[in-house]
C-alpha cells in the first residue's frame, strides 16, 4: 500500500486550528495561550529538524552518528526532567540524577530489545535503534520527573513528620518510606494506565503510525505490545533509581535532613 504524502500547506491548515485554540484561551482567560503557541512551534521545527537528520543517519548508518545523536537526546531529556520540577536539588544533581536514571533504564533495555529480541543487523541499525530509543527516553523522561516532583515536594510539605522520626531513631530510608513509594507510584501509574487503556479505548501512536504506512495491523499490534511492555520497564527502573538517588541526597552522612540541598523554581 502506497503512503500518502502530506504537502506542508495540509499541515498548516492543521496549524489554523491551534490559533484558533489559542484564541479561544485569550477569550476565556485561561493564559495558556501564549505556551501552547511556543509548545506547537517548537513541536513543528524540531521534528523537522529530526526528520532531515534522521534522513541523513539512515542514509550513513553509521555507529557514531547514532550513538551521537542518542547522546544528544538523553541530555535534553535529563534537561525537561529537571525543567519540571518545582523543587529541584541544587546543583549538578537536579539533572545528574534524572539523567543517570534514564541513562541506564532506558538506554539498557533499548540495547537488550534491539539484540535479544528484534535481531536487526547491525544491531544499533537507526530504523529501529531511533525510535525506540526515543519512546523510550520520551515515557522515562515524563516517569522520572513526575516521581521526583512529587518526592521533592512531599520531603519540603512533610519536613517536620521527617525530622520527627528521624529524632525518634529512625533511619532515613524509614522516615522516608511512604513518601518513596508514593514518589514512585506517581512516575508509574501513566505507563500502567497506558497499557491499561492500550487497545480499547486508544490506539497506541506507534500502532497508529504503522498501519498508517501500509504495515499488516498484526505486524503492527506485535510491534506495539513490545513497545509498551519495554516503555513500562524502562520507566519503572528508572523512577526507581531516580527516587533512590535523589532521597540518599536529601540527607547527609550523619542522617540529617538538608532541605538547604532543595531549590525552589517559580516560572516552569
Amino acid at each position: 500500500m502506497e503512503v500518502i504524502d502530506l504537502a506542508w500547506w495540509k499541515l498548516a491548515l492543521t496549524a489554523l486550528l491551534i490559533l484558533a485554540l489559542a484564541g479561544v484561551s485569550l477569550a476565556t482567560r485561561l493564559g495558556i495561550g501564549r505556551s501552547l503557541l511556543i509548545a506547537a512551534s517548537r513541536t513543528v521545527i524540531q521534528l523537522a529538524l529530526i526528520g532531515l537528520v534522521l534522513e541523513a543517519l539512515f542514509a550513513s548508518s553509521e555507529f557514531y552518528w547514532i550513538a551521537l545523536l542518542a547522546l544528544v537526546m538523553l541530555l535534553v531529556a535529563g534537561r525537561e526532567v529537571m525543567a519540571r520540577q518545582q523543587r529541584r536539588l541544587r546543583g549538578v544533581w537536579a539533572f545528574g540524577i534524572g539523567t543517570g536514571a534514564m541513562f541506564v533504564s532506558s538506554f539498557t533495555v533499548t540495547v537488550l530489545t534491539l539484540v535479544v529480541v528484534i535481531g536487526p543487523e547491525p544491531w544499533y541499525a537507526p530504523q529501529y535503534a531511533i525510535p525506540l530509543l526515543g519512546m523510550m527516553l520520551g515515557n522515562t523522561m515524563t516517569g522520572v520527573a513526575l516521581s521526583l516532583d512529587r518526592l521533592n515536594e512531599s520531603v519540603w510539605s512533610q519536613r517536620s513528620i521527617i525530622e520527627n522520626r528521624l529524632m525518634l531513631g529512625e533511619p532515613w530510608s524509614q522516615a522516608l518510606e511512604d513518601i518513596r513509594r508514593h514518589a514512585m507510584r506517581s512516575g508509574m501509574m501513566p505507563s500502567i494506565n497506558a497499557m491499561a487503556a492500550a487497545g480499547i479505548v486508544s490506539l497506541p501512536g506507534m500502532m497508529t503510525g504503522q498501519i498508517l504506512a501500509g504495515s499488516p495491523p498484526a505486524v503492527a499490534v506485535k510491534y506495539q505490545i513490545l513497545v509498551m511492555l519495554t516503555i513500562t520497564v524502562g520507566t519503572g527502573f528508572g523512577t526507581l533509581m531516580a527516587v533512590s538517588w535523589g532521597s540518599r541526597r536529601l540527607f547527609d552522612d550523619r542522617e540529617r535532613l538538608r532541605l538547604d540541598r532543595l531549590v525552589h523554581q517559580k516560572n516552569q
